[in-house]
């Protein structure tokens, strides 16, 4: 029988998991593999990521990591491009199922618990940090002060539908206040 090859450095053999007591775990990758994880994420700068935690047995056959996620990241402003540095810390938990079975109907509704992953034979605390890292990242990052303003597309030839446009009650506010202007004026 040939040995298996862990996903990385840091991935977990699930047979070798104690039942009884948690797995710690604790990451800092090195500036190297900050500036390409940099990289490969699009951001401008990584600094001080780290990822901490334990994965414990729940039941006899699952497992539950859970970690928590600090990083700082920047990026640029997504109306300036401006770089913009964001702290990160957040909670990280994993359950590993081991009779997981997803269902390959085409049309499925999504799982209300994103935390459950099928338990393969490896728990990969590098892989999941990585993850975590990409789901926290902010999607539109600004800079103080950073507007996107008004921005106003048609066709050729058509008058543009503006934001004021778009809200009839105000009109009718203004209106209202011309009439309580006129009524005042009259007396």
């Amino acid at each position: 029988m040939s040995k298996q090859i862990p996903p990385s450095p840091s991935a977990l053999r699930v047979a070798e998991l104690k039942q009884n007591s948690a797995t710690g775990f604790a990451m800092r990758p090195d500036s190297a593999e900050l500036k390409r994880l940099a990289g490969e994420l699009d951001l401008l700068g990584l600094r001080k990521l780290s990822f901490s935690g334990e994965v414990v047995a729940q039941g006899s056959v699952d497992w539950r990591l859970n970690g928590v996620l600090g990083a700082t990241v920047i990026q640029p402003c997504s109306v300036t491009l401006e770089p913009v540095t964001t702290r990160i810390d957040v909670p990280v938990e994993r359950i590993f199922i081991k009779d997981y079975v997803e269902d390959d109907a085409p049309e499925v509704e999504m799982s209300q618990d994103d935390t459950i992953e099928p338990l393969g034979h490896w728990i990969d605390p590098d892989q999941i940090m990585r993850e975590a890292l990409v789901l926290a990242l902010p999607l539109y990052p600004r800079s103080d002060g950073a507007d996107a303003g008004e921005l106003v597309y048609t066709k050729p030839g058509l008058t543009p539908m503006r934001d004021e446009d778009a809200r009839p009650f105000a009109g009718l506010a203004a209106l209202r206040e011309q009439l309580d202007d006129t009524d005042k004026s009259e007396t």
